[in-house]
């Protein structure tokens, strides 16, 4: 089936994206380790280019599915994972620190592994 490869194919890039979230983010503490030195700002502009991949791949994925498989895994809120990639894609001048952190702390562990259960389930 090839909606059925495709889709493994945009889940895995999902996975590899929150892969390398959870490996930048592993350096950042607190807030304040986004925003006061170039590198943590320059470290929140990677993480935050991987945070438009997943939730353009999620997009993508949606439509590839009909709209099928996410509502199958409501452990994530997938309509506000989709909607922080239009956050940072069309707002990108106003990114709240704050929120890039509590992304990566509280919600892309969950995101990783609920993506990873899918892999297994649909491989």
């Amino acid at each position: 089936m090839r909606d059925k490869e495709l889709s493994m194919e945009v889940l895995r890039q999902i996975e590899e994206a929150a892969a390398k979230i959870v490996a930048r983010f592993k350096t950042i503490c607190q807030v304040s380790d986004f925003t006061d030195s170039s590198a943590g700002v320059d470290k929140m502009d990677a993480i935050c280019m991987m945070l438009i991949v997943i939730g353009e791949s999620l997009k993508n994925l949606d439509k590839i599915t009909g709209g099928t498989l996410l509502p199958q895994y409501p452990e994530v809120d997938w309509k506000k994972a989709k909607g922080m990639r239009d956050i940072l894609t069309h707002h990108y001048a106003d990114i709240n620190a704050e929120a890039v952190f509590y992304t990566c702390q509280g919600k892309i562990p969950q995101l990783r592994k609920t993506i990873q259960k899918m892999i297994e389930d649909l491989g």
